[in-house]
């Protein structure tokens, strides 16, 4: 790539340029990959641009990349992306055509307005800024150039100001398509969508949620969580520095906190003391080596990540019921237990006057009673926690929206 881009030195004359653009049509020609090898070494020279002669040239070929072949393709894009001039790369290729033919969700973003009654980036320049600022792991560079798209679909303009509500799942079913034109692996796939459907999670953070709101968050993130914190990161464009500081410090203390809760739930037994007298009463057992079994059982699905460690007794009650681990049990004792969650006698008949009286969640809604600001609500449920408040906005102006 490093021979691609006429040096800084070079001859400005015609007769040069001429030349260069006639080299760069003949490689094109051979192989259409060129045309992103260009970009890379765009993103790799100080963002300088090739002669515009040059860019015609790519202008005019950048059709033949719908033919080109989807690995290599995927790699070519993939090594642009990790650039570091790449958001001076991604303009180039706008201003080729290739982003239109390579990802027409992103040139739709051109030109979105993100604000209404104040000059501000539309979603394109917003995009190359977050690109540029993530960390270099291809799947977060992938995710930070997409995560967006889903803004075209579900912008709404009400007297309140511009909406997004619900960008980040739509955009994430946006990609379902996207990675259908490059050679993505299912796993690498997966952790881009979940990066994309997930990237305002950060957003709902603070101080006031629980302990097992953060588990909570940890729990769901999974092996996810550090790419997605890195993402909303890059995600926060705001030129006030106090602002910015604001989000940044947002972010790492939610960080800090998973990582201390992560290391006390460590030193913490799986199971609670009084799981095995739940499992004897709810199967009508007496104590016998069984009961130790079961228990090893129900660990096992903890250190897999079948099951949650210290919830309530029934939750593992059913989880045994369901799993048929308990010998010469009744089928009707064993279903029982299973429609019934683990619940038995008074707890169960309890449980159905309250389903019965509109309860219809039950003890796990995702959120405890006093938790004000659990972390998982969807875009735009709460407006008194509403992840789709712009992040660069201040908190007090009801106009901005992402």
């Amino acid at each position: 790539m490093s021979g691609l881009l006429p040096g800084p030195g070079s001859s400005p004359d015609a007769m040069s340029a001429d030349r260069a653009a006639d080299r760069i049509r003949g490689l094109v020609e051979a192989d259409p990959i060129v045309m992103i090898e260009i970009a890379t070494a765009i993103g790799t020279e100080e963002g300088r641009w090739p002669p515009d002669k040059i860019t015609d040239v790519i202008r005019e070929h950048a059709p033949r990349l719908a033919d080109a072949d989807k690995p290599r393709l995927r790699l070519a894009v993939e090594q642009m992306l990790m650039s570091r001039d790449v958001d001076t790369a991604l303009e180039w290729l706008h201003a080729t055509g290739i982003v239109r033919l390579l990802f027409p969700e992103l040139e739709a973003t051109v030109d979105l307005v993100q604000e209404t009654g104040r000059q501000h980036k539309d979603v394109w320049a917003h995009t190359k800024q977050v690109v540029r600022q993530t960390v270099r792991r291809p799947l977060v560079r992938w995710a930070a150039l997409l995560h967006d798209i889903g803004k075209v679909p579900t912008r709404t303009f009400t007297p309140d100001g511009v909406h997004f509500h619900g960008h980040a799942e739509v955009g994430a079913r946006m990609f379902d398509k996207v990675h259908q034109r490059f050679a993505f692996a299912r796993d690498e796939r997966q952790t881009i969508r979940f990066l994309v459907k997930h990237h305002l999670r950060t957003n709902q953070y603070s101080e006031q949620w629980t302990d097992s709101a953060v588990r909570r968050f940890h729990r769901e993130m999974g092996p996810h969580m550090i790419d997605l914190l890195d993402l909303s990161r890059a995600d926060i464009t705001s030129k006030r520095p106090g602002r910015r500081k604001q989000l940044l410090e947002q972010i790492s203390a939610l960080a800090e906190r998973v990582d201390q809760i992560a290391e006390a739930d460590a030193k913490l037994p799986p199971l609670s003391g009084g799981v095995g007298n739940a499992i004897m009463d709810a199967f009508e057992i007496a104590p016998s080596r069984l009961i130790g079994e079961l228990k090893r059982a129900l660990e096992g699905a903890i250190e897999r990540g079948e099951l949650a460690p210290r919830r309530e007794d029934a939750y593992y009650v059913a989880y045994i019921a369901r799993q048929d681990l308990v010998p010469n049990i009744a089928p009707e004792k064993r279903a029982e237990l299973s429609v019934a969650g683990g619940l038995h006698g008074d707890d169960a008949i309890a449980a159905d006057e309250r389903e019965q009286a509109g309860d219809l969640e039950g003890p796990h809604r995702g959120a405890d009673p006093d938790d004000p600001s659990p972390g998982v609500l969807a875009c735009g449920h709460d407006p008194d926690n509403d992840p789709c408040v712009h992040r660069d906005a201040d908190p007090d102006d009801p106009d901005v929206r992402r």
